[in-house]
């Protein structure tokens, strides 16, 4: 099971669905199993933020002074909880103006491409990178293969991401 904490920081994010909170934690639950981890018990903390804050965030943690979709800030630790170990597995942020530009400009549905960056983030929180080519060969199959558990097409293929 896989435990999200939400903070949104940019109110532009409920007009996204009726209910963003619940839709994130369903996007994240599907992944998560997809995933099928060794983990039984996870926790991720999200913020749903707006340009500015993923500007300042990728300026503080990446040198990057623009903003970004995604950041994923993973964590090495675990918490206890009672008699279980709860698995921190980290921070992930998004910016919605960036998403939805992104959506926009790439004619793909926005929910979807959501969909794909947490994905994305949560590959990032359990280790995956792009860095090299071979890991970002290995990273973009996995996210092809999840998605496509879910029902969306491969991202990299098809502009409008549907299945």
């Amino acid at each position: 099971m896989l435990q999200v904490a939400i903070t949104i920081k940019d109110t532009a994010w409920q007009a996204l669905t009726g209910d963003i909170e619940t839709t994130c934690q369903d996007i994240l639950q599907q992944v998560w199993a997809a995933l099928d981890v060794d983990s039984q018990a996870a926790w991720v903390s999200m913020l749903l933020a707006g340009d500015g804050e993923l500007q300042a965030l990728n300026q503080q943690f990446r040198g990057q002074d623009k903003p970004t979709n995604v950041l994923s800030f993973p964590s090495p630790e675990a918490i206890v909880a009672g008699d279980d170990a709860l698995d921190v597995l980290g921070d992930i942020a998004l910016s919605y103006q960036t998403i939805q530009r992104e959506a926009d400009e790439q004619s793909k549905n926005v929910v979807h491409h959501l969909t794909h960056l947490l994905v994305h983030g949560l590959l990032h929180l359990l280790g995956y990178d792009h860095e090299q080519d071979d890991d970002a060969a290995v990273m973009e199959q996995l996210e092809i293969d999840i998605l496509g558990q879910m029902g969306l097409a491969n991202p990299y293929d098809h502009p409008d991401e549907l299945a």
